[in-house]
C-alpha cells in the first residue's frame, strides 16, 4: 500500500513537472519566433540599390532563358555536340540560377520566374524546327547571339554593382558566359 502511494505521488509529480516544461517551452516559442523574425528582417533591411537589383534580375533572366532554350535543344537537337552544349547550359545556368535566387531571397528581391517575351518567341521558333536546321537556329540564337548579349549586359551591370554578394555573383557569371560564347562560336553551323 505504501509503495502504491509513493508510486502515485511520483507519477503525479512527474505529470505536473511535464506540464510546466511544456508550458515553459510554449512560452519561449513566440519569443524565439520574434527573435528569428527580427534577425531575418535585419538581413533584408539593407535594401539593394536599383542598379544592384537590376543586375540580380538580369542574371536570373539570362539563366532562365538559357535553361529553357537548352531543354528544348536536349529533346530536339540532331548533333551530339549540340546536345552536349545544351546539357552544359542546363547544368551551368541552372546552378547559377540557384545561387542568384539564394542571394535575391536574402536581399528581399523578387526575380523573374519564366523566360522573357523574346525568348518565348524564340522557343516557339525552335519548336517548329528539326534536324540540322534546329541545330543551326539554336546555336545561332541561344548559343552565340544570347551569350554576346548577356556578356555585354553583365559587364555593364558589373561596373555599377555596390553590394559585395551581388558583385561576387556577377564575377562568377562572367567567365562562365565567356566560355559558353567561345564554345557556341566553335559549334556555329
Amino acid at each position: 500500500m505504501q509503495k502504491g502511494k509513493i508510486l502515485k505521488g511520483l507519477l503525479t509529480a512527474s505529470a505536473v513537472a511535464a506540464m510546466f516544461c511544456a508550458v515553459g517551452a510554449q512560452a519561449q516559442t513566440p519569443t524565439s519566433a520574434a527573435q528569428n523574425s527580427a534577425a531575418s528582417q535585419s538581413d533584408t533591411s539593407t535594401r539593394l540599390s536599383s542598379g544592384d537589383e537590376k543586375a540580380l534580375k538580369d542574371m536570373a533572366q539570362a539563366d532562365i532563358n538559357e535553361v529553357a532554350a537548352a531543354k528544348i535543344a536536349l529533346s530536339k537537337a540532331h548533333s551530339g555536340e549540340v546536345k552536349a552544349f545544351a546539357q552544359q547550359m542546363v547544368d551551368d545556368h541552372g546552378g547559377a540560377l540557384t545561387k542568384v535566387q539564394a542571394v535575391a531571397q536574402q536581399k528581399g528581391v523578387a526575380l523573374p520566374t519564366e523566360p522573357d517575351a523574346s525568348h518565348k518567341a524564340m522557343a516557339a521558333r525552335l519548336e517548329k524546327q528539326s534536324g540540322g536546321t534546329f541545330d543551326k537556329v539554336y546555336m545561332k540564337n541561344a548559343g552565340t547571339k544570347d551569350h554576346k548579349m548577356v556578356l555585354s549586359t553583365l559587364k555593364s551591370d558589373a561596373r555599377k554593382i555596390k553590394d559585395p554578394d551581388v558583385k561576387a555573383l556577377a564575377d562568377a557569371h562572367l567567365p562562365v558566359v565567356e566560355q559558353h560564347l567561345k564554345s557556341a562560336q566553335k559549334l556555329q553551323m
